[in-house]
């Protein structure tokens, strides 16, 4: 239940005039889902506690959204050429591969909860019963594979300073993935063998964790915001370039996109310069001038 959290230079949250506002909305959006998540688990203990599992679906459906934007945001800054991966494999294993694990742990989480959340409602199946408890462990084992992979970032000319604001982030992620996963676990061998339904299928190992877990998620989305706001400074932090020659290829292939452009431009104006100059008439030089001239 993390989210990217990445110090190279191709991130295009947006056009370039909205680019700092869809940034902080982007780490905004996911510092609220983290505070959902502590009220969601917290509500188990209420007397309602179904609510607490419809914020948690909310929760989860804001992280997805937010990890789907990370994802569009790094292709954009490559102009989409997937084809760079060959040549900087962190792009693949990070960049795109993060959002794509967590967002995918998200939906399956969010199937499980919604099917306890059924049983609850609708009544009592035991196939339907056994799903969601695989989901809500396969959910947290997609979560711990991308927090993984979200820490596996290799640095070479980013300043010390981001590299700091990037272990701070990433940390409390790695933590909080792998507290949700031991409780989903905990969960299913506490469960095995009772006689439990809806949400009775939720111990108190998975709300406990949980509560654990989404304060770590909380810290390392607080953790992002202050990594956000000083890498959008004026005098902004030296960020990670693509390597193994993927930044350089893309320079070229972008100035040979413009290249033509420019030219057709400029014979376009051109042509359009001549069009506009008036033709001035030619002046005919009358018979009688010409044996004047020739006489003298």
């Amino acid at each position: 239940m993390v989210k990217l959290a990445s110090a190279r230079e191709i991130r295009r949250y947006g056009p370039s005039l909205a680019l700092r506002r869809s940034e902080y909305i982007n780490a905004g959006l996911y510092l609220f889902a983290a505070v959902l998540l502590v009220s969601a688990f917290a509500a188990q203990f209420s007397t309602e506690p179904a609510s607490g599992l419809v914020l948690l679906l909310i929760a989860l459906a804001i992280i997805a959204a937010v990890n789907v934007h990370d994802l569009i945001a790094h292709l954009a800054g490559i102009d989409y050429r997937v084809g760079l991966v060959e040549y900087d494999l962190q792009l693949v294993l990070v960049e795109f591969a993060v959002p794509v694990v967590v967002g995918v742990g998200c939906v399956v989480e969010f199937l499980g909860v919604l099917l306890v959340l059924l049983q609850e409602k609708k009544g009592y199946n035991y196939i339907l019963e056994w799903h969601a408890m695989n989901l809500l462990i396969a959910g947290p084992v997609l979560w711990l594979i991308g927090s993984i992979l979200n820490s596996c970032q290799i640095y070479e000319r980013a300043d010390g300073h981001v590299q700091i604001l990037q272990e701070s982030v990433l940390l409390p992620f790695l933590m909080g993935s792998l507290l949700l996963l031991v409780g989903a676990v905990m969960n299913h061998r506490e469960q095995t063998g009772r006689d439990y339904h809806g949400i009775g299928l939720l111990g108190s190992a998975w709300i406990w964790l949980g509560i654990c877990a989404s304060i770590a998620l909380f810290v390392g989305g607080l953790a992002n915001v202050v990594k956000v706001f000083n890498m959008q400074q004026v005098n902004g932090l030296r960020l990670e370039k693509l390597r193994g020659g993927a930044q350089e290829r893309l320079m070229q292939e972008r100035e040979g996109l413009q290249t033509p452009l420019m030219i057709n431009e400029q014979r376009r104006r051109r042509r359009d310069h001549e069009q506009a100059e008036p033709s001035l008439p030619t002046q005919i030089t009358p018979y009688k001038d010409v044996l004047l001239s020739q006489s003298s």
